[in-house]
């Protein structure tokens, strides 16, 4: 597992959130280093266009594919999160590093055979599509739950060029279709356009005058 653990194991954060059986619950994960109002409006537009009961806002301990150097801690970062997710029908959890996991792809196994009884949904912004052909077992996510891709700024066409939406062209449910996507057998994918935030994690972390998150964590 990538990351450090900086919660104790009590920590309800860590726990798999509660659900009714036949819920219909996005999963969105990501290192959020720091969450912002982009972050926000995906989830919200899963929300509300796939006709999920809940999002998860599932903050990982540590992107394999990202430098860790400028990280925040994890518990920091679910306090950052949880501003960002208020909102009765969202969830935030950490429950990657209790398994654990940095992996989607075995996070979404486990998550399938400890709730079989409810249904999920991969949610994840346009701009990590470009890049979605190098996760650890990808085709495998595609293969096991449905996907939603939420627009983000330049990467619109991601669609178009993608070699993750390539190889799973014939899986793609038109937007208009959006609602049902939950209850489709995968592999199921669908691009939903949205109007755009351009606020980006990267930004905020380059921004002057703000402290490397490390220093800060270690700093009296």
């Amino acid at each position: 597992m990538t990351g450090s653990l900086d919660l104790p194991w009590s920590d309800p954060r860590l726990r798999i959130p509660h659900a009714e059986p036949g819920n219909r619950i996005g999963l969105f994960g990501g290192s959020f280093n720091p969450p912002h109002s982009g972050h926000r409006l995906v989830a919200e537009v899963a929300l509300k266009r796939l006709g999920l009961n809940q999002v998860w806002w599932m903050v990982t301990p540590g992107n394999p594919l990202k430098d860790h150097a400028n990280l925040a801690p994890l518990s920091e970062r679910l306090d950052h999160v949880a501003r960002f997710a208020d909102h009765p029908a969202m969830r935030v959890t950490a429950l990657e590093a209790r398994f654990p996991t940095s992996y989607s792809a075995r996070t979404i196994d486990r998550l399938i055979r400890l709730r079989p009884r409810l249904s999920f949904v991969w949610i994840m912004g346009a701009d990590n599509l470009a890049g979605f052909h190098r996760w650890q077992d990808w085709r495998d996510i595609m293969q096991r739950l449905p996907v939603a891709i939420v627009d983000r700024p330049g990467a619109t066409l991601s669609p178009l060029s993608a070699p993750a939406a390539h190889a799973f062209a014939a899986a793609r449910v038109d937007e208009a279709c959006a609602a049902s996507l939950a209850s489709r057998p995968p592999p199921a994918w669908t691009f939903l356009h949205t109007p755009l935030d351009s606020t980006s994690s990267t930004a905020l972390r380059d921004r002057p005058g703000r402290e490397n998150p490390r220093r800060s964590a270690t700093m009296p």
